[in-house]
């Protein structure tokens, strides 16, 4: 392996903000700085809700020409949405949120054509009213799908802007539900039998595939000298993050935490029967066709959306006083679609412990307690299902991403789960963005060994299990009377 050491782009794009992070990699070396930081802000126009994806772009390309000399460029971003191109490449309006109302109530007209039990053998991807396929069904009648000649998701678009090369990369387009775990390749059945064409569709990438190299417009406007490499990488955000789970073995379970918790297992082979789809957990296709196994829960948005409501208050004095709030006197189901949309979280939150019986949480302490046991507890269960469902068996729990900074979180999950806590990298998709350019350069080896080397460079926090496994037992089961 090369002894020298590298800088890679990783462009990551979360739901509320994107960056640009340069990570500097060498045989015993791995270092993130943030080269530009920008906000991720949706508009809602007349015809509903957009993301604004020229600012994305201008954010990019802001951060490439902060980061200066790079070896490659990386994009992930979050998954199931994308844009629309007609037949010169033009992008045929705003890309839609999938927080957007379109999709309510499309998954039972689809479901009428495919049930529901056929699409999960199909695909392995687990409901969510959003997804890709449900979203292409509420576009059926509309202009721009009758125009479109190409469909490019999120990371793609913004590669094919940088490169003028297009392509879908994998495990991004298994988010889609139209594609085949088992062949990693698309659901022709599926797709025929829906009226989708999947010719909108460019060719397939794969993590490590070459992406084509930045434009001389590109060059020009960040000030970067060319050839400029972009390397095709895990773009779903979490695909990126479990590559970057510093895992020493393979009894382990993940959670990537930020605006949504993504918990369960790295297989080697999807899950498909009904009773995993009836436990709604989804295949989606990591690195070196590994089987991300897990359990969509809607993780830290409930807080964000809380904090929002309370004019941003102190996060630190407030999870301070929440840990003084007796334990599991409320909880929630953090997967229930009520907590979907944006708007008014602390009155449903304070709702729904309400129409459940629970004690209702008043002051802001209550309410950040009661989601933080929630999350814990949706935790716990998506570990333990997942192992079930799967028979493997774990040791431990990683949590990374942005959760990582929350401690009394990661200390509720370990102590609902009744396993050790290892919490960190907190840039968990940055990092494995730049870990997946470094390996097509040769810089570091397999899996194994880049997991290795995050284990040598980045900051970890073990945290024990502690209190009564018993008083969680009784949680769920609460839970699950009022469900």
């Amino acid at each position: 392996m090369s002894a020298d050491v590298r800088t890679y782009a990783a462009v990551d794009l979360g739901a509320s903000s994107g960056r640009v992070m340069a990570g500097r990699v060498g045989p015993d070396s791995l270092e993130l700085t943030e080269a530009h930081r920008f906000p991720n802000r949706p508009v809602r126009l007349p015809e509903g809700l957009r993301w604004d994806v020229l600012a994305l772009y201008a954010g990019v390309l802001d951060g490439l020409r902060a980061a200066g000399r790079v070896d490659s460029v990386g994009i992930d971003s979050w998954a199931v949405d994308y844009g629309l191109l007609d037949a010169d490449g033009a992008l045929l309006g705003n890309p839609v949120h999938y927080r957007d109302a379109r999709t309510e109530g499309v998954a039972e007209k689809v479901w009428a054509t495919v049930p529901a039990a056929e699409l999960y053998a199909a695909t392995g991807i687990q409901y969510a009213p959003f997804n890709t396929v449900y979203q292409l069904a509420a576009a059926r009648s509309t202009s721009p799908l009758a125009a479109a000649k190409r469909l490019l998701l999120i990371p793609d678009l913004l590669t094919y802007w940088l490169t003028g090369t297009q392509g879908t990369e994998l495990t991004n387009a298994s988010t889609t539900q139209l594609l085949d775990p088992r062949t990693q390749d698309w659901s022709y059945d599926v797709a025929a039998r829906l009226g989708i064409d999947l010719d909108l569709f460019a060719p397939l990438r794969r993590p490590g595939d070459p992406a084509g190299e930045l434009r001389p417009e590109v060059l020009e406007e960040t000030g970067l000298r060319g050839p400029v490499p972009v390397t095709t990488v895990g773009s779903h955000d979490t695909a990126s993050a479990v590559a970057a789970v510093p895992a020493t073995g393979e009894r382990f379970a993940y959670i990537c935490t930020g605006t949504w918790s993504l918990a369960g297992l790295e297989l080697d082979a999807p899950v498909l029967g009904e009773e995993s789809r009836a436990a709604n957990f989804t295949n989606e296709l990591g690195l070196d066709g590994t089987v991300r196994y897990l359990r969509n829960i809607m993780g830290l948005w409930l807080l964000q959306e809380c904090l929002r409501a309370w004019g941003a208050p102190d996060l630190g004095e407030l999870l301070r006083e929440a840990a003084k709030v007796p334990a599991l006197r409320s909880v929630v189901d953090a997967q229930d679609a009520a907590f979907l949309a944006p708007g008014r979280m602390p009155e449903r939150i304070a709702a729904a412990c309400r129409a459940s019986g629970q004690p209702v949480p008043a002051s802001p302490a209550e309410i950040t307690r009661c989601i933080l046991d929630s999350l814990a507890l949706a935790h716990r269960r998506a570990v333990t299902d997942a192992q079930r469902l799967a028979g493997h068996a774990v040791d431990v729990v990683h949590v990374v991403g942005g959760g990582t900074r929350n401690a009394l979180l990661c200390q509720l999950t370990a102590d609902a789960c009744g396993l050790p806590v290892v919490a960190g990298p907190t840039e968990a998709a940055a990092l494995g963005n730049v870990l997946v350019q470094a390996r097509a350069q040769g810089l570091v080896g397999d899996r194994a060994e880049m997991r290795r080397l995050l284990s040598r460079t980045q900051s970890l926090t073990r945290y024990e299990p502690r209190g009564d496994a018993a008083a969680w037992r009784a949680a769920e089961a609460r839970l699950a009377a009022t469900s």
